[in-house]
């Protein structure tokens, strides 16, 4: 029996709606990828494995080269700092011999004394050296003219341009404060009255006051 042709030529009876026929176009399509990367694969692969190589040896040269040049920074930087360290010792052993030859600094009496709370072995006179040094702060403001009763009174009156070392006085100021006030409960270490004690030194040096 013969179809109809008007049927054989319309859309529902296209070959894209037959399964079989799809079904073998699609493993004609498979095929022929197949057939090329089984015929180029080898060749694109050797590319991009020669490719990955010159990168890879690129990345280790580089990598080498930071990991010298780090190790030498490094090098120098421990050799530098290790004489940093033996000249800041130095300087350090030399100025703690000279404050404790009072003496050969200073001709002032009280600063003599001062150092020599400061040196001594009792953790009591640590505190009397700041309270010493701290009285003659107020007499040298009192010899530079600032006005007030006590010697917070005569920090307030004085400025940065007249007195340039007012923040570090302050700062000293507040410690001897603290120590009378707190008394025996106010921790104070040697190593921190002498930092304290420095700050008045260089006050004091800095208008020949010692």
């Amino acid at each position: 029996m013969n179809q109809n042709p008007i049927l054989e030529n319309s859309i529902l009876s296209s070959k894209w709606f037959n399964p079989d026929y799809l079904f073998n176009q699609g493993i004609a399509f498979f095929h022929q990828v197949g057939a090329f990367f089984h015929n180029d694969w080898g060749q694109v692969a050797s590319v991009f494995n020669d490719v990955l190589f010159v990168f890879a040896l690129f990345f280790l040269a580089v990598m080498s080269y930071c990991a010298v040049r780090i190790f030498e920074i490094r090098r120098k930087e421990d050799k530098h700092l290790k004489e940093e360290i033996a000249e800041y010792a130095h300087h350090q052993a030399e100025r703690e011999k000279r404050l404790s030859q009072g003496e050969e600094i200073s001709k002032n009496k009280r600063w003599i004394k001062t150092l020599g709370y400061l040196f001594s072995q009792h953790s009591s006179d640590w505190k009397l050296a700041v309270i010493e040094a701290d009285s003659m702060l107020e007499e040298l403001m009192s010899q530079l003219g600032f006005k007030g009763d006590t010697l917070g009174d005569k920090l307030k009156s004085a400025t940065q341009d007249k007195f340039r070392s007012l923040t570090s006085a302050w700062e000293v100021h507040t410690v001897r404060n603290r120590i009378a006030h707190e008394g025996a409960s106010f921790p104070l270490s040697q190593h921190e009255a002498k930092r304290v004690i420095a700050i008045y030194e260089q006050i004091f040096r800095e208008f020949g006051f010692i």
